[in-house]
């Protein structure tokens, strides 16, 4: 007796059913395992997707971020590192030595052309400590080609200059701006948003369905997640959430608010009762500012300059750097006190004699050699006879004719030029050259925005 089988239909697959495909070219493979599995032994069986074989991978790559399996973010800024070298390898093309780019341009190629890629992934990864210090050293080295100061010059001084903080606290800005943005942003378009605490102080009391809160919270017998609002213990026997880490960023500027504004209302529901655009669109940007202001103190406080040094750190480049590359770069050695005036000995012996070669009275200082030195006295006299500080305050600094000013008694005086540049050292009695040109950075700083 013959029968016949019937047919066992397939069940379709969810996979099937939702219409999901793989993209055989774009396949990678990478295990991630938790911190106890992290010490066993690595499983090198590749996966077959289509008759192609594809083996397990140290690191890949999503979305620019470098994703290793214990999370290490040495590849992702190696890669970066080598990306902002080959980049500023061309750009240095720009400004050769005694011509090119003024140094505003230059500050402006830093800041919005060679940070983004230096320091992309920021928001998300801290550079590890065997990748900070090439950073930093690229960094300096960015500096210098900046300001054209020598490379004896402090490296706390150097970025005062450069008028862009150290590495370190430019991730600290990045970071602390991407969490205001996650908690001003509604959660009902934001899914990072989303997540956030119930009790997070937000116009919209939407939260995801799924945010795997619970799922966290069991990952670990000693790992006790830690409300928003409370600081992390020391030792840190407890941890945050990483969304909720992320928003306690924000206490320190979110204090005195009562909830959190939002970017975009238009983006909120309509039902809800969202307060006008305008007041929404101040308090975000002063949010900012309080990030801002908070840089500009731990600047002060975590990366001092010598003492001879008293000049302020600044976001935006200084007004004199919309002078000719090689003025500005006279001024920049000078205040730095590294220049080629004698009290600054930057190629010299420290045992060399500071006094000034041309009136040998006082140590030839930047002050001395702009306001005090009376050999120079024929050409101050016209140009720079209301100029009498060079301090952080003083009106030469912000005064655009001041600086054309200076900028020709330099030219005239050769104050803080080579010695192969120099003329003898006798008192000048040349007449004023006219006003040099003097080009006003624009305000446009796309790197704090």
């Amino acid at each position: 007796m013959i029968t016949k089988k019937k047919k066992k239909k397939k069940k379709n697959r969810p996979r099937d059913r939702i219409g999901v495909s793989f993209s055989v070219a774009k396949t990678v493979l990478i295990h991630w395992r938790t911190p106890s599995q992290r010490h066993s032994r690595k499983c090198l069986s590749p996966i077959q997707i289509k008759g192609e074989l594809f083996r397990p991978r140290d690191s890949v790559r999503w979305l620019g971020y470098w994703f290793t399996p214990p999370l290490d973010s040495s590849a992702h800024f190696s890669r970066r590192l080598a990306l902002a070298q080959a980049v500023f390898a061309l750009i240095r093309r720009l400004r050769p030595p005694g011509t090119g780019l003024a140094l505003y341009l230059c500050h402006r190629l830093a800041t919005s052309l060679i940070a983004p890629i230096l320091l992309y992934g920021a928001d998300l990864f801290t550079p590890s400590v065997g990748a900070s210090p090439r950073l930093h050293i690229f960094w300096h080295k960015l500096q210098r080609w900046t300001t054209n100061c020598f490379s004896a010059t402090p490296t706390g001084i150097l970025a005062v200059e450069f008028c862009l903080p150290p590495v370190p606290l430019l991730i600290s800005l990045w970071q602390r701006i991407a969490a205001i943005r996650i908690i001003c942003s509604p959660p009902e378009v934001n899914p990072p948003t989303a997540p956030l605490h119930p009790s997070f102080p937000s116009l919209s009391n939407h939260r995801a369905q799924h945010s795997f809160r619970a799922l966290t919270r069991g990952l670990t017998s000693v790992y006790h997640p830690l409300h928003w609002k409370t600081p992390r213990p020391v030792p840190p026997m407890r941890n945050h959430l990483p969304i909720d880490a992320v928003a306690h960023r924000t206490i320190l500027f979110t204090h005195a608010l009562s909830w959190m504004p939002m970017i975009n209302s238009p983006l909120v529901s309509p039902a809800l009762a969202v307060p006008p655009q305008s007041l929404i669109d101040n308090t975000y940007s002063a949010l900012k500012k309080r990030v801002r202001a908070a840089l500009l103190k731990d600047w002060s406080l975590l990366f001092p300059t010598p003492g001879y040094y008293h000049h302020r750190p600044a976001l935006n480049p200084r007004s004199f750097m919309g002078l000719g590359k090689f003025m500005a770069g006279r001024i920049h050695q000078m205040r730095a006190g590294k220049s080629y005036l004698a009290a600054h000995p930057t190629l010299r012996s420290p045992d060399a004699d500071t006094s000034c070669p041309r009136c040998g009275l006082e140590p030839q200082t930047c002050e001395h050699a702009i306001i005090t030195c009376p050999s120079r006295q024929g050409a101050r006299s016209p140009l720079l006879h209301s100029i009498t500080s060079v301090g952080q305050d003083a009106p030469l600094w912000s005064s655009l004719p001041l600086l054309k000013r200076l900028s020709t008694f330099i030219a005239v005086t050769s104050t803080g030029f080579p010695p192969t540049m120099s003329p003898p050292d006798t008192p000048s009695s040349s007449p004023p050259l006219p006003l040099s040109p003097l080009t006003v950075p624009p305000p446009l700083f796309p790197v704090f925005r």
